[in-house]
């Protein structure tokens, strides 16, 4: 008597570290301890971003009051004369945008990566691809989280003018987001959005295809592993890529959602985005583009490096594969 077998295929075991909801989880988890270790430098590069801004006095005449103290100087001065824990001003909301930013940013990228755009038969993941996926995947997280930006963004400035003698315009988070409703309605939530996606497209155009693509290179083309140093080396390429890609347009974010509105909840010394750039241009010449580009820089380079270090380490830890 002949006896068959039937050889039976169990399904591959769910792996939970794979997941989608995981993988969320630990985004947002990572941007939010590179975004509290670099956050004092985020501050900083706001205050300079809007340093020689010009505007408009009720003369017509153009005035620019603020001090041109650079990276260093402004820091300190910013701890002197607020307080150290004032570096710290408008984290809360900085870290609710991660809540839905840097989850949404992730997900999006590697499920563009895995499932939609494909990579090549060989496994690689040609560049044109990755910047398709990281432009696209920036721009959509960025505008769903844009309403918790402009409130950072608020909230950031608030310090600067109370020493200057202005009334305050917001005194928490909270009050923030109602003095924005009540002013521009859910629209005004997206104040300065565009420029806000804009920015965000092409730092992750910086960021994520930076480092998907260096991390590629460094494992197809030398010995090193999958390790801390080859997120190192990837990590610090995608932060030098991102901040010169990002700047110009996060200075022009930085101003239009920091400018004051009329009562229909309109810009009073940008009619957009575009104007801002020319009038910036214009009144302060090209390179006033790149405004706060060293600590963007010096920023990037340690939040990057915080994030995908703490990214890949918490993925490897749960048993996840590598991004």
């Amino acid at each position: 008597m002949v006896h068959t077998t039937i050889a039976t295929h169990k399904p591959p075991a769910y792996n939970y570290a794979d997941a989608f909801w995981c993988t969320y989880l630990v985004s947002v988890v990572a941007a939010s301890i590179a975004e509290i270790i670099t956050y004092p430098l985020d501050l900083t590069k706001t205050r300079l971003q809007i340093q020689g801004e010009a505007a408009a006095n009720s003369n017509g005449k153009t005035t620019s009051h603020l001090p041109y103290r650079g990276m260093l100087g402004t820091a300190v001065g910013i701890a002197r004369e607020e307080g150290v824990s004032k570096l710290w001003r408008g984290v809360t909301p900085a870290i609710y945008r991660h809540l839905i930013y840097s989850g949404i940013r992730i997900v999006f990228y590697e499920n563009m990566r895995d499932k939609l755009l494909k990579k090549e038969r060989d496994g690689t993941f040609p560049i044109w691809k990755s910047a398709i996926g990281g432009v696209t995947s920036g721009a959509v997280a960025q505008f769903i989280a844009s309403p918790a930006d402009l409130v950072k963004v608020q909230m950031q400035m608030e310090g600067r003018r109370r020493l200057l003698g202005k009334p305050p315009r917001v005194h928490s988070p909270k009050h923030a987001f109602q003095k924005i409703m009540t002013e521009g309605g859910v629209r005004g939530l997206w104040k300065g959005s565009i420029p806000n996606v804009q920015r965000a497209a092409l730092v992750n155009l910086g960021d994520l295809t930076t480092y998907d693509t260096a991390k590629q290179m460094i494992l197809t083309n030398t010995t090193l592993p999958d390790s801390h140093l080859t997120h190192v080396l990837a990590s610090g390429c995608a932060g030098l890529v991102a901040a010169t890609m990002g700047t110009p347009a996060d200075v022009v974010k930085t101003r239009v959602m920091n400018q004051p509105t009329d009562l229909e909840g309109r810009g009073i010394l940008y009619k957009s985005s575009i104007d801002c750039l020319m009038k910036t241009i214009e009144n302060e010449g090209f390179f006033a583009l790149y405004k706060g580009f060293l600590p963007v820089w010096i920023r990037m380079a340690p939040w990057s490096l915080t994030f995908w270090l703490s990214f890949e380490q918490i993925r490897h830890t749960l048993g996840a594969t590598g991004f």
